[in-house]
């Protein structure tokens, strides 16, 4: 039976925050210890029910990617040992295979969004106006249709029961900078262009995700947060793949997909999720890992 752990508990070190996943803890001036728990969030709203093991699985996916890409773009990993942060075993055990240490850094303002099919939102911004976060497509694209090429659609970052928003790159210039700008769009598609070939050979189709960066204290571009995981991307196995028709896939889509059965109005309190829903939910985050990085444990 895998330990749930819904919210963590660690006296040791000061609690910074608790966002819709993690629980971040300070490490001295320089350091944070990043808790992925097992809370799920789905239109940006934490659910009561927690999917056992996803914070384990989440935190294996994303420790993969940054080793992965990190000749693309430094990440925010610490050559740190958790003991090290946390001599207290009782208090490692709660958090051990689920908890990382990270530099601290400043984050941007911005999620850096990536799409190489068209579903979700763009699919509903493609049939009302025939672009994608102001971004012109041909005409006559399917549902879940591959795209020409990738394109770059950013949000800004909302705030735990608030709504990301979508917005143009200008948008981005002007929050960030037209130099910061460009390299945070740059180095999004060129992660997204590596991660989906390599992904596809493993028979998963990264239909689109989301980065986040940070800048460390000379202004270098850092990749923070999670990467490339089923909870910041849609993961649709290939072989089950069909334009015209959404895919099933290995990520909280599911979730999104039952919730949007329910009459709930997307606003807190979130609903209640079936066993059934749990346990599939799991058992796809679980696949996920296993076809990307042959994870047997």
């Amino acid at each position: 039976m895998l330990e749930i752990l819904y919210e963590s508990r660690i006296d040791s070190l000061p609690l910074l925050a608790r966002g819709k996943v993690r629980d971040i803890y300070a490490v001295g001036e320089e350091h944070l210890l990043i808790v992925t728990t097992d809370r799920l969030s789905a239109f940006d709203v934490v659910l009561p029910d927690p999917i056992p093991g996803k914070g384990a699985v989440l935190t294996a996916v994303a420790n993969f990617w940054f080793e992965r890409t990190r000749h693309l773009v430094p990440n925010h990993l610490a050559d740190m040992p958790l003991a090290t942060v946390l001599p207290d075993a009782q208090e490692r055990a709660q958090v051990e295979g689920r908890a990382i240490v990270v530099r601290k850094l400043e984050a941007l303002p911005v999620e850096a969004i990536v799409r190489g099919y068209l579903i979700g939102s763009g699919w509903k911004d493609y049939q009302a106006s025939g672009a994608v976060c102001g971004i012109r497509l041909p005409a006559g694209l399917q549902l879940a249709e591959q795209l020409p090429e990738p394109i770059y659609t950013p949000s800004t970052k909302a705030e735990v029961g608030g709504h990301d928003e979508n917005v143009d790159f200008s948008h981005t210039e002007a929050l960030l900078g037209a130099t910061i700008a460009a390299q945070v769009r740059d180095i999004s598609l060129k992660l997204y262009r590596e991660a989906a070939a390599y992904a596809l050979q493993r028979g998963i189709i990264i239909a689109d995700t989301k980065f986040e960066f940070g800048l460390d204290n000379s202004g270098g571009l850092v990749l923070i947060d999670e990467v490339l995981t089923p909870d910041s991307s849609r993961f649709w196995p290939q072989a089950e793949y069909r334009v015209g028709v959404s895919p099933p896939s290995f990520d909280k889509q599911f979730v999104r997909d039952y919730l949007e059965t329910l009459d709930w109005d997307k606003t807190p309190p979130g609903p209640s999720l079936p066993d059934r829903i749990i346990r599939q939910t799991a058992e796809k985050y679980r696949e996920a890992l296993q076809r990307l990085t042959d994870f047997s444990g």
